[in-house]
């Protein structure tokens, strides 16, 4: 069976970004005005996963101190206790961290220092003050970045 229109050897499709080498990493950056995907920051997220895990298994009696879990885990306790103040932090911002909508300068070294306990000033202080405005417009099917 033989095709009525020749099909072309070659495609050529442009497609403008450019790749940016940060801490190790090659990022690609789209022009202004192009959409990109949020990425979630895989470290901050497994942070916040351990912190989670770890103050799940200290509540239910697992374990009696943190220095017990921390020998279990065979890390120091000060960093746990760093990690797992994670735990403490507005619902909105974990929510916003784990999708990747986060504000740019969040990272888990900034968050390992200490924070403000009331969820209002902590959203205030990472830029999410905006966060139910962004979770309307997601529940659109957009993800915005702040």
């Amino acid at each position: 069976m033989t095709c009525a229109t020749p099909i072309p050897e070659t495609i050529t499709l442009h497609i403008p970004f450019r790749l940016v080498k940060r801490g190790g990493r090659k990022e690609m950056h789209l022009p202004d005005g192009a959409q990109q995907q949020p990425k979630a920051d895989s470290t901050l997220n497994k942070a916040l996963a351990r912190a989670f895990r770890w103050r799940r298994m200290l509540e239910s009696g697992e374990f009696a101190t943190i220095a017990e879990l921390a020998e279990r885990e065979r890390i120091a306790p000060s960093y746990m206790t760093r990690v797992m103040r994670l735990t403490l932090l507005a619902p909105e911002i974990v929510e916003a961290i784990l999708d990747g909508r986060h504000a740019g300068g969040t990272s888990l070294e900034s968050l390992r220092k200490e924070f403000p306990l009331a969820w209002e000033i902590q959203k205030q202080e990472l830029s999410l003050a905006h966060t139910a405005a962004n979770s309307a417009r997601r529940t659109e099917g957009q993800l915005l970045r702040p």
